[in-house]
């Protein structure tokens, strides 16, 4: 298993709906968090995208430098941005983080937001763009020089002149969970996210994306995100979930389901209904609660339990077919901790590896911004 933590840009606490134990979320407690999970053997996390969190590529950054193993997931979203432009942003940050990059593609959301980003796509034509994106994307990223004429994306002699760490793309993720997003996935995608649901819905969305994959005889890996409250026993671990939420009023959950309500996101639609199915019990399978879903947008259930039960549901989801989980708890530098002391000596995880160092010929000044010298 690799194990992922979560960077929360978009704020942290000790509960949600207050400002009550709240953190300050500046440059130095990202830092604290992203040297904690570098020295704990975590993989990777997961800097978060959109108008509620710091915006990702510039918090990464910062943090690069301070960090040894670390592996950045970052958002590319490809209605909202040139795709030559984000490549070059990636193969730069791929090539001087000695290949410590991720690329999470994100399709959909709030269209609130994205009309604000100036996306005026509907469902159908962000996944239409998507796949017309992550086909320059990745013919720049093998060192072409690229004509496209797509419905949505047009370069004409696109090309990048430093290429990314090894040469091709960075690894890429995406969270869709429509039959389009599936489609997307199996034809680009090296790791399919999704979010916790019940095993059995989980197990029904990887079963048809590695069919997709196989069909176009692609290998394709999962990976899960979660919230985690795990404590060293039962009982302090659904104290903790209820301390978490105790602040949050019945007020607060009726506004926010409203904003979720308006999400074109499949992904994001079964998580509500999740917690609307189940309002007199949030518990929707074994340790799996939904309570977080009640207020947050994105992943809204936590796996809540003693360190055995946990590990036991973890490896529930890794029999599915799931490679890597993206874990996170509030706060997130405290629970960071918690989960590797309380979950990692019980689970096959992979840890983390100093990263290859890339050796590159000098070249001197390119002439006319173009031709590389002799």
């Amino acid at each position: 298993m690799e194990m992922f933590w979560y960077l929360p840009t978009m704020g942290d606490g000790r509960y949600l709906g207050t400002a009550h134990g709240a953190k300050v979320t500046d440059l130095h407690y990202f830092r604290q968090v992203a040297q904690a999970v570098d020295r704990l053997g975590y993989t990777g996390m997961l800097v978060p995208t959109g108008h509620a969190c710091e915006d990702g590529w510039v918090v990464a950054s910062a943090l690069a430098p301070v960090t040894e193993r670390l592996k950045f997931l970052v958002a590319v979203r490809p209605g909202g941005v040139s795709v030559s432009i984000a490549a070059r942003m990636a193969a730069s940050f791929d090539r001087l983080s000695n290949g410590r990059l991720l690329i999470n593609v994100v399709a959909g959301g709030d269209p609130v937001e994205m009309k604000g980003d100036g996306i005026f796509l509907d469902h159908k034509e962000r996944y239409e763009a998507t796949d017309e994106f992550l086909v320059v994307w990745k013919r720049l990223m093998a060192g072409e020089e690229v004509t496209f004429s797509g419905k949505h994306i047009q370069v004409e002699g696109a090309k990048l002149l430093y290429p990314p760490f090894n040469r091709q793309s960075p690894p890429l993720f995406i969270g869709a969970s429509s039959a389009a997003g599936h489609q997307v996935a199996a034809k680009h995608i090296d790791t399919y996210l999704t979010w916790a649901e019940t095993p059995a819905m989980v197990a029904e969305k990887v079963a048809d994306v590695k069919a997709q994959a196989k069909a176009q005889h692609r290998e394709i890996e999962i990976g899960l995100r979660v919230q985690v409250i795990v404590r060293e026993t039962a009982d302090e671990a659904w104290a903790a979930a209820n301390r978490l939420v105790q602040h949050v009023s019945q007020a607060d959950i009726q506004e926010a389901q409203s904003v979720l309500d308006r999400f074109d996101s499949v992904g994001q639609r079964r998580m509500t209904q999740l917690v609307r199915d189940h309002q007199d019990r949030l518990e929707i399978s074994p340790n799996l609660w939904a309570g977080i879903g009640q207020v947050r947008g994105g992943v809204g259930t936590a796996l809540v339990g003693d360190p055995d039960s946990v590990a036991e549901r973890l490896q529930e989801y890794a029999a599915l077919g799931i490679d890597r989980f993206i874990l996170s708890g509030y706060p997130h530098l405290e629970e960071a901790y918690r989960v590797a002391e309380l979950l990692f000596p019980r689970l096959p995880v992979a840890y983390s590896k100093p990263p290859a160092v890339s050796e590159w010929t000098a070249m001197g000044e390119l002439l006319a911004e173009n031709i590389a010298p002799k």
